[in-house]
């Protein structure tokens, strides 16, 4: 569009009266010397001369102040030539084709990443029950267009795609899955303990049911049927039991489990991570407690656990939870800090600090 107004311009500029008033006797002058350069120049150049945009659009401008029947004396191309450039300025007024974009609008980036998201969480969604959930967002897009960001990501159609992964199942299933791991204490003077500890997924209750420095199976029946009494009503809402493949648990120990219909679940061999919660406060137990005391003997074992357990279920937030305790149901009113005084209680000899605010 420029460049047409800026030719139209140049055009009109050459035709003014004071180029036209000059004497015919010095334009002829004039003209014979830049044809005597021209061809003087033409002929000790061994290649073709090659045209710049700016020289062609000077011709083009230049040719409509001379007769058809001089271009060839005038000019250093042929008419057809000339006539092409010109063709080519007047084209490029008409051109749209650098002002619009052809075929479909390009996905949002945004929507492209929600495409992908409710897939990812919904993996038993197919990109037609994407793109419904995505009309009644308010995201209008086409079927096609969502499996064309699915094939592209990778993703497969919902049948084929991979089942739900452990993390994904134990999500899911959190409120009916007690887990049971064992874990190991060295005393201070060498000596190896074992302790059996519960964990209630849904809740995040700890239960720390035993320490023994032998932990035979029938200990391990006995730790099992304590806990299911102890539970009472709690063990309705249960249903599986996580357990890895230790030869000290023994169908006896299942069969408690079982009597109160829950299924046993066995994590493969060597596969932690299928038990992850239970890894996870084993964990949080030994950073928190075990790793700061010096551990004497069953008895001081057994304290400095059912200490750690009264902290776990009473008072330390958990993530999982909205930061509340296993044993709360709600998160306290917020207070003003200046009104209140703030009391901290001391555990295991001041390891582990809870705070509270003065009634």
């Amino acid at each position: 569009m420029i460049v047409s107004m800026l030719y139209k311009l140049t055009r009109k500029l050459l035709s003014l009266p004071s180029v036209l008033l000059r004497s015919d006797a010095a334009k002829d002058a004039e003209l014979l010397v830049l044809r005597h350069q021209n061809a003087v120049l033409r002929r000790q150049l061994a290649v073709p001369v090659r045209y710049e945009a700016d020289d062609r659009f000077w011709f083009a401008a230049l040719s409509g102040l001379i007769p058809r029947r001089r271009w060839h004396e005038a000019f250093p191309v042929t008419p057809g030539t000339l006539l092409g450039w010109h063709r080519r300025f007047v084209a490029a007024k008409w051109d749209y084709s650098a002002r619009r974009r052809t075929g479909r609008p390009p996905t949002d980036a945004a929507l492209k990443k929600l495409v992908l998201r409710l897939a990812s969480e919904n993996p038993r969604w197919g990109h037609r029950r994407i793109q419904g959930e995505l009309a009644r967002l308010g995201h209008r897009i086409a079927a096609s267009t969502v499996w064309e960001i699915l094939h592209a990501a990778g993703v497969d159609p919902a049948p084929r795609r991979s089942g739900p992964t452990w993390r994904e199942f134990l999500t899911a299933q959190a409120e009916g899955i007690l887990a049971v791991d064992f874990f190991h204490i060295d005393t201070a003077l060498g000596r190896r303990l074992y302790a059996l500890t519960f964990l209630e997924h849904c809740t995040r209750r700890l239960h720390i049911t035993g320490v023994t420095a032998n932990p035979t199976r029938q200990w391990t029946l006995q730790q099992a049927r304590n806990l299911t009494a102890g539970l009472g009503m709690r063990m309705e809402s249960l249903r599986f039991l996580l357990r890895d493949r230790d030869g000290k648990y023994g169908t006896a120990f299942d069969a408690v489990f079982e009597a109160e219909e829950l299924d046993v679940i066995k994590s493969a061999a060597r596969a932690p991570r299928m038990n992850a919660h239970c890894e996870r406060i084993i964990g949080s137990i030994r950073r928190e407690a075990l790793d700061h005391v010096l551990i004497l003997n069953e008895a001081h074992a057994r304290q400095v656990l059912a200490a750690y357990q009264q902290h776990h279920n009473e008072h330390r937030p958990h993530q999982a939870r909205n930061q509340i305790p296993p044993n709360a149901h709600e998160q306290p009113t917020a207070t003003n800090i200046g009104t209140r005084r703030l009391l901290r209680t001391r555990i295991l000899g001041g390891l582990i600090n809870e705070y509270r605010y003065a009634a």
